[in-house]
């Protein structure tokens, strides 16, 4: 067992974050982790601590942001036809964000970057597979 608790993992988890920027929780990872169980209930507890922007995954809906200056904004998923495999859509939702974050994109682009590489992910076996290159990200 990796934490001796669930008190003890949500403390530890939490400490990470208080010290992040940007913290990109789904919503039930959210929930656990601060009590709340609103998007922006759990983005105004890490908000309240010092971090800049929560991002939170919303599954099949897309994600949904909030600033530290209260900006917030609901960002639509990417239709997707055929759902294989939900393996990896979490890490590619974060990669592109981040990533996109990284580059200066404003936080609504960087969170339908995120979401378009979450919409792939799930098209394909595996937890890296449906992944794009960067090229492929760009057509």
């Amino acid at each position: 067992m990796l934490w001796p608790s669930r008190e003890v993992m949500i403390e530890q988890l939490n400490q990470l974050a208080f010290a992040a920027d940007w913290v990109l929780p789904g919503l039930k990872e959210g929930q656990i982790l601060t009590g709340q169980s609103t998007p922006e209930g759990i983005a105004d507890f890490y908000l309240e601590r010092g971090v800049q922007a929560v991002i939170i995954k919303t599954g099949p809906d897309g994600a949904w942001f909030k600033t530290a200056a209260g900006d917030k904004a609901a960002v639509a998923a990417v239709k997707v036809d055929n759902v294989v495999d939900t393996v990896g859509a979490g890490d590619g939702f974060a990669v592109g964000t981040l990533s996109a974050l990284l580059e200066g994109k404003t936080l609504i682009q960087a969170v339908q970057r995120g979401n378009k590489i979450g919409s792939l992910a799930i098209q394909a076996i595996g937890d890296s597979e449906g992944l794009p290159t960067r090229a492929a990200l760009a057509e």
